[in-house]
């Protein structure tokens, strides 16, 4: 596409000219490019006024495109509203404004040529339906200046001379939080830096529990009852303050970020899916982590496939339950007290409408012991990363579950009671992204500092100081993406659509700046001992659980396209 004779010579300013005006004429040609997309798909999978789950099937990677798409254009909107908002409190600074306009710059160009899902599939207009009529209003001379020169060498470079001159701020560029959020942002950042960041690498090698002293120390900055209510024995905050926590404690390790996921994912179904005694019993419990949780939903042969889960809840002559089946991929399962155990109550059932959910009781195990509790059997899962929990195989014979623990008191409830807690599950999960993204930044800007090859720091190669850059942009962007999903859930709104975005892009910014982290370590990236090799492997699983990426845009385009 022409430029329209745009100076992109090297004297040109960094910084666009009025930087904001730009960006807030190129969101409406981005969101014109996707509603045409999202017709020319409804042409392909509506049959009968209804979106045919055949025909999204059979045009899934199109449908996949227009979720990506649909998230570019969200993840545009909301840095336009992170710039606006920190304009008008006198905040938008220049690494603020390299910031958005390399991410325009870029994200743009990735609508109109091609947006990578992952290293090897990229969705193209063509893929959609679109030909080049459908990119009208990009020859807007915004929308060109923006891809000309919003994502250039000259202004990369910049931003990252500016990153190592303000090296000490926690975060690259303003966040947007307000002031108590970002009180809460600092003392956990050095908790991480003191009590986490030290150890990580060694617990990672040796495969080994975050220590008891770590969770306890958690529990007394009440990480644990974050979101719950006050009057159940929690802080009752905001899921954005989740979202810092997360981001900052993962940002140490990933495996400490997720311990508070459990608590998270456990109060969620019971304050959404349990009677007032469940609430009352166990949600002080949680917040103090005087019990700790574990969620047994994925079965051996069922994956993301929630409906066809087989492990059978019979209830006996006294009103209890005896659980029988296998699970796999459950998370710190030996030192908890509790299961939200998912399992089939309705035998002739074959669908999620059979389900119940479960807050079955177990004795905490030992290294010699894991499993101590009669009726469940389990082993250890060895694993490449996201190891500071470990994942285990679980077996059920005749498990006693009391049957006042089922949840909500009510058979047949529980894939809809699930079903609720993954707004908030995607939205942590997000958070937990930005800070393994945030952590492989850290580790590569001081190794690219400290490292001499050829005379000079790496830091000096425009090829490495460019990775710098684009990490720190992708992080930002992926930041405010998650941010927005958690306003929308603190102001009671349906948001399933912004957490899945959020959690998409956010796996994949972890696992690019992981993999550029390692890069510029060359060949030292790839010794055990560098701790960029670990970070490496916590990024991958990212993109897999709650929600592997491809289940994620099939979700998110379906509800786009009804």
């Amino acid at each position: 596409m022409a430029h329209d004779g745009q100076d992109l010579s090297l004297d040109a300013p960094v910084v666009l000219e009025d930087l904001l005006s730009l960006t807030a004429a190129a969101v409406g040609p981005a969101e014109a490019v996707l509603e045409q997309a999202k017709a020319a798909l409804r042409d392909r999978v509506v049959v009968e006024g209804r979106v045919s789950g055949a025909a999204v099937e059979a045009h899934q990677t199109a449908c996949h495109g227009l979720a990506w798409m649909a998230t570019y254009v969200e993840a545009l909107r909301q840095m336009q509203n992170w710039a606006k908002r920190l304009e008008s409190q006198g905040s938008f600074g220049e690494v603020e404004q390299l910031i958005l306009q390399i991410a325009f710059g870029e994200y743009l160009h990735h609508i109109a040529g091609g947006i990578p899902m992952n290293q090897s599939e990229f969705v193209r207009l063509a893929d959609l339906g679109l030909g080049w009529d459908a990119l009208s209003g990009f020859q807007a001379a915004e929308v060109q200046t923006l891809m000309a020169r919003g994502n250039s060498q000259g202004a990369r470079t910049r931003l990252v001379e500016l990153m190592q001159e303000r090296s000490a701020e926690i975060t690259v560029g303003k966040s947007g939080l307000d002031d108590e959020l970002e009180m809460i942002r600092e003392q956990f950042r050095r908790f991480s830096v003191e009590k986490v960041e030290p150890h990580a690498h060694d617990w990672h090698l040796k495969d080994e529990l975050i220590p008891m002293e770590v969770i306890e120390e958690l529990a007394e900055m009440g990480v644990f009852g974050l979101t719950i209510p006050e009057e159940f024995g929690g802080f009752g905050l905001s899921k954005a303050s989740m979202c810092v926590v997360s981001e900052e404690l993962s940002r140490g390790y990933i495996g400490v970020g997720s311990l508070g996921t459990r608590s998270e994912i456990a109060a969620e179904l019971i304050i959404a899916g349990g009677t007032q005694e469940q609430k009352e019993n166990w949600l002080p419990k949680l917040a103090s982590a005087e019990i700790l949780p574990t969620a047994v939903f994925t079965e051996p042969n069922t994956g993301s496939d929630l409906g066809a889960l087989r492990t059978r809840a019979v209830k006996d002559e006294n009103g209890d339950y005896r659980i029988t089946g296998n699970k796999t991929w459950i998370t710190h399962a030996a030192r908890t007290h509790v299961m939200t155990l998912l399992a089939r109550t309705d035998p002739d059932s074959k669908d999620h409408r059979g389900l119940s959910m479960f807050l079955a009781e177990k004795t905490p195990g030992t290294d010699e012991a894991p499993f101590p509790t009669d009726g469940m059997t389990g082993g250890e899962i060895e694993v490449l990363g996201y190891r500071g929990m470990k994942e285990y195989e679980l077996g059920f014979d005749n498990f006693h579950v009391k049957g006042e623990n089922l949840l909500g008191g009510e058979e047949g409830k529980g894939f809809k009671q699930l079903m609720e807690t993954f707004e908030s599950a995607r939205i942590q999960t997000a958070a937990r992204a930005v800070g393994v993204a945030q952590s492989a930044l850290d580790i590569a800007m001081r190794y690219a500092i400290d490292r001499k090859q050829f005379g000079k720091s790496l830091i000096e190669f425009p090829r490495v100081s460019g990775k710098l850059a684009m990490m720190a942009v992708e992080i930002m962007v992926a930041r405010q993406l998650t941010y927005f999903s958690a306003w929308e859930k603190d102001n009671a709104r349906r948001c399933d659509l912004e957490a899945g975005m959020a959690k998409l892009l956010g796996a994949r910014v972890a696992w690019a700046a992981a993999d550029n982290g390692l890069q510029i370590h060359g060949g030292n990236g790839f010794a055990l001992e560098y701790s960029i090799s670990r970070v490496l492997c916590d990024a991958r699983i990212l993109n897999i659980f709650e929600g592997a990426a491809e289940i994620q845009a099939q979700v998110i385009a379906r509800r786009l396209l009804a």
